[in-house]
């Protein structure tokens, strides 16, 4: 499992990676997609992360 640091990290890289083969390559190639997926799953972890943390504060008020 990631910590929320290396997770933000790998986004980024995941990110420069993606926009690098989709101009190469074309934001149709295989890579692109598969990239791009990676991409998506890594962001909803983060999404997940953040919205656990949010709630268990606003339920104390």
């Amino acid at each position: 499992m990631y910590d929320t640091d290396m997770l933000l990290k790998e986004i980024e890289k995941l990110r420069n990676t993606m926009s690098a083969v989709a101009l190469k390559q074309g934001i149709t190639s295989l890579e692109s997609i598969a990239l791009s997926q990676e991409l998506d799953r890594l962001l909803n972890i983060y999404e997940q992360r953040k919205k656990t943390k949010v709630c268990p504060q606003t339920e104390n008020r």
